[in-house]
């Protein structure tokens, strides 16, 4: 699984005389929009070296296989799209639960709670929510940001929205526990992920999954997952003022919410473990069987 592997791949392939599969997640050509020092020319160099070494290459979304492709030249019949997934049972809250009391302590009754998950890194676009709010309380002044998670942004991202006066309407986390973060999601009124890049994009699902009228920037798998007025909104990446608009159309228009929470949980329901498994599988199981009539000595033995 990505770079970080790639020297105990080729180790093991060569050593042992083992078919490789590698999964390529992200590139640091995309998580750096290109590639600006050496350090990110060495780890682009490791996952073309990764994928050249590979018998097959899976990635999570059809926007990764053509990423892939384009930066290393890799042919189309080695690659194998297989989406990640999720399991919404791990996702519900606990039974007895007092919603009303837990949303109680991040927003008052007649605010509506709009909410981030992720990590806090310039891809992920928690800065353009950050702008677009100035624009959204216009239109929306009940509306109440909460971003959950944390990463090297973090700083900045308090000191920007203590500048443009938003500290009231946007409220960091920080690090919480999954019990918390699933409980954010069931009082939240929308959930929204404006990445920069985004190779596929579980926590969009995992919204869509608990029936929450979800936005995400047409980019990357978040594109894919999305269908626009059906599954979910999109707006173009980087656009704050679109941001804001399809944030009060969902906040705002009844009917758009609930239809486009109803299609999102149906939606998110194609992507269970058990189907990224069986796809899995497969995957390892066509590639023994090529390796064992290339005569590599491998068992065809997956517990089943």
């Amino acid at each position: 699984h990505d770079w970080l592997g790639a020297y105990a791949g080729k180790l093991f392939k060569h050593a042992f005389r083992l078919p490789l599969i590698a999964t390529i997640h992200a590139t640091e050509y995309g998580r750096n929009n290109g590639l600006h020092n050496d350090l990110q020319r060495h780890i682009s160099d490791l996952e073309w070296w990764l994928c050249y070494e590979a018998w097959e290459v899976i990635v999570c979304s059809r926007y990764m296989e053509n990423e892939v492709k384009h930066i290393f030249g890799l042919p189309a019949d080695k690659l194998k799209v297989i989406p990640n997934g999720i399991d919404p049972q791990k996702m519900k809250a606990p039974e007895g639960a007092d919603l009303t009391e837990f949303r109680s302590r991040y927003a008052s009754s007649d605010e509506k709670i709009i909410l981030f998950v992720g990590r806090l890194v310039r891809e992920k676009g928690v800065w353009l929510i950050i702008e677009a709010f100035q624009d959204l309380l216009k239109i929306v002044p009940e509306a109440k940001l909460i971003v959950v998670g944390k990463g090297p942004e973090e700083m900045y991202l308090r000191d920007h929205t203590r500048r443009l006066g938003l500290e009231q309407k946007i409220f960091f986390t920080g690090f919480i526990e999954d019990k918390l973060r699933n409980l954010l999601y069931q009082v939240c009124n929308v959930a929204v992920f404006p990445s920069l890049y985004e190779p596929f994009g579980i926590v969009a699902l995992e919204a869509m999954a608990l029936g929450k009228p979800t936005i995400v920037s047409d980019t990357g798998g978040l594109g894919e997952v999305v269908k626009h007025g059906s599954t979910g909104l999109k707006f173009a990446p980087g656009d704050k003022r679109a941001l804001a608009r399809v944030l009060a159309d969902a906040l705002l228009d009844f009917d758009l919410a609930q239809n486009i929470a109803i299609n999102g949980k149906e939606e998110a329901e194609l992507y269970s473990w058990d189907k990224v498994a069986q796809k899995t599988e497969q995957v390892y199981r066509d590639v023994i069987r090529s390796a064992q009539a290339g005569g590599f000595s491998v068992r065809l033995d997956l517990g089943r």
